[in-house]
């Protein structure tokens, strides 16, 4: 299954949902885990007047709509439920990529 993962560095997971600049696009099968790629995205919180855009928050759901899950650090609950509404499972997980991966596997 594929995984979306929110991370500055590429290392930990690290930043808020609303804040991700991209996706780190994840294969997890079986307690395998392979990175397939980047995916730029415009970040839902500032990218309008008022702080968000509807738009943003659209364009990242259908940016990572083949994901089962994303794991981020933190996200907002209209993000949340959106993101569920759309069948990904939002996971806080503030940790390392491949510990997260390998722990949220059988949950997600």
């Amino acid at each position: 299954m594929k995984v979306a993962v929110v991370s500055s560095d590429g290392k930990v997971i690290n930043q808020h949902f609303g804040k991700a600049s991209r996706f780190l696009i994840f294969e997890v099968d079986d307690g395998k885990i392979r990175f397939i790629e980047e995916r730029v995205n415009i970040p839902v919180c500032g990218s309008a007047e008022n702080g968000h855009s509807d738009n943003a928050l659209g364009s990242a759901i259908s940016l990572i709509s083949d994901c089962k899950a994303v794991l981020c650090a933190r996200i907002g609950d209209g993000a949340e439920e959106e993101l569920r509404k759309s069948g990904i499972r939002p996971i806080e997980a503030p940790y390392f990529i491949d510990d997260a991966l390998k722990k949220y596997e059988r949950w997600i």
